[in-house]
């Protein structure tokens, strides 16, 4: 995947996930980060996006009276007419991964919690161009399973589900992405969000499982910084949390074999992900939620 760090306008990297995660509401962190990226958007002339959202004006004589929001009307008194060019029937499906190793923190965030910020300012960036949106979380299993659709009381149920997200059991991509793509009627986006942190096998059966059914899959891996760089400063005893199996290491020992071993695992996930036309990006649970953003926008207008 192309970094777009040096594209992405400026005006939205307040978008610090730290600082979101002193907001108690997910509805109002999604509309904090996705507002914040528009705004961004539209202040950039060098970006070419069309990016048409839903949007009210004062209603002007002359204006088609059918586009005038008459519930808006009934609560101000005041006439606006509704604008927005290219409405869609696209279809995303929104999967989280809920497995115990998404539980880790070590930079102030949870990856959970960062996943949950990112699928729901997805699921609003998406209701904003009238998308349908869905929404799946999984461990080693399915445990919500929310169809894709498009109305506002739809998002508020999308919203509820991924707030509900919470660690559960160790994850089973293979087996739980194969019952996900019966479950798709209609071909879409697929976003899977997950630290992908199985065996590598079962992660690429399993996403290939929703590509070879027609969908366009992006995948995001979500890490936090200290697993990218494993910068402990002393010894310490590791436990995993999918197993409960414990190691005791010196960090300075292990630490160049560790980057290796997990930059080549990334760098294969890029890799098989290219070859199966499936776009793949690694996020750091430290990194605003602008990059996710623009690189799910870029694949969208690819696609439409």
């Amino acid at each position: 995947m192309a970094d777009f760090s040096t594209t992405i306008p400026q005006a939205t990297r307040f978008i610090d996930p730290q600082t979101l995660v002193r907001i108690a509401s997910l509805e109002l962190v999604a509309r904090t980060v996705v507002e914040g990226f528009i705004s961004g958007l539209h202040r950039s002339p060098h970006l070419g996006f069309s990016v048409n959202f839903a949007e009210y004006r004062t209603y002007n004589p002359g204006d088609d009276i059918r586009k005038i929001d008459w519930k808006v009307y009934g609560r101000t008194d005041r006439l606006f007419v509704k604008e927005y060019e290219g409405e869609t029937n696209t279809g995303i499906q929104l999967i989280l991964d809920c497995s115990r190793s998404m539980d880790y923190e070590n930079s102030g965030i949870r990856k959970l919690e960062y996943g949950q910020f990112l699928a729901a300012s997805l699921g609003y960036f998406a209701f904003k161009q009238r998308d349908a949106v869905g929404f799946v979380s999984f461990d080693d299993d399915i445990i919500d399973y929310v169809p894709a659709r498009s109305s506002i009381g739809h998002l508020n149920t999308v919203l509820h589900a991924i707030d509900r997200a919470r660690p559960g059991k160790r994850t089973d991509f293979y087996k739980t992405l194969a019952k996900v793509s019966e479950r798709l009627r209609r071909r879409g986006i697929v976003v899977v969000i997950s630290d992908l942190l199985d065996d590598p096998d079962s992660v690429m059966r399993g996403l290939r499982h929703l590509a070879y059914r027609g969908n366009d899959v992006i995948v995001f891996q979500i890490l936090d910084p200290v697993e990218l760089r494993f910068d402990f400063p002393d010894a310490a005893r590791f436990v995993d949390m999918e197993t409960g199996a414990e190691m005791h290491v010196i960090p300075d020992y292990l630490r160049r074999e560790y980057i290796k071993i997990i930059r080549g695992q990334i760098s294969e996930y890029e890799k098989e992900c290219r070859k199966d036309r499936m776009d793949f990006a690694l996020v750091e649970t430290s990194s605003p939620l602008d990059k996710a953003l623009f690189n799910y926008l870029v694949r969208r207008e690819q696609l439409y």
